[in-house]
């Protein structure tokens, strides 16, 4: 047994989403004792730090419902089933900023939630980003507002909460650390 492993001997699906699937799984522990843990499965997302010709943030303001209130991001999708996290990273980028990109790098990869979900987030950079020729629809139950930030400013919109996601944080200290260079 690996260091810490915890051994599943029972998988309850609890609740399957067309986003997320809640389940229990019952473990035995690396003491020999068992515990039960609730996973929430996530077929992962993207996410991408899209700076404009003037170096800035291109994000989007939209109302999430868990925190019920608007907070300001950075663009973000979940992949669909076999879907390539940079072909996503490049959907997510056309259809909530109407901006598209022949260079998107690969960051890093991080876990939102590691406690408790598996959700993994591909993060994307880009500064080669032209507007599109045809405006996308986008989702259609997503509602969503385009701007472009300072780093000062998203400094201040974290400051006040507006900004107030890991992802979106990370690509402002990403952008900080890349200007100081």
């Amino acid at each position: 047994m690996k260091k810490f492993e915890e051994k599943t001997y029972e998988t309850e699906t609890i609740y399957k989403g067309k986003i997320v699937q809640l389940d229990v799984d019952s473990v035995t522990l690396p003491d020999g004792n068992t515990s039960k843990r609730e996973l929430i499965r996530h077929p992962g997302a993207v996410a991408v730090i899209a700076v404009t010709d003037e170096g800035k943030l291109v994000c989007v303001e939209q109302y999430r419902k868990p925190m019920e209130k608007s907070i300001i991001e950075i663009p973000a999708g979940k992949l669909e089933p076999g879907e390539e996290p940079k072909t996503c990273a490049l959907r997510e980028l056309e259809e909530e900023t109407g901006y598209t990109s022949d260079d998107l790098e690969f960051i890093t990869s991080f876990y939102t939630s590691p406690g408790f979900a598996d959700e993994i987030v591909h993060l994307y950079f880009t500064d080669q980003i032209k507007p599109m020729e045809q405006q996308p629809d986008g989702d259609e139950d997503e509602f969503v507002e385009q701007m472009e930030l300072t780093v000062e400013e998203a400094e201040v919109l974290e400051k006040e909460e507006r900004i107030h996601d890991a992802k979106t944080a990370y690509a402002i200290l990403y952008m900080k650390l890349r200007n100081a260079r």
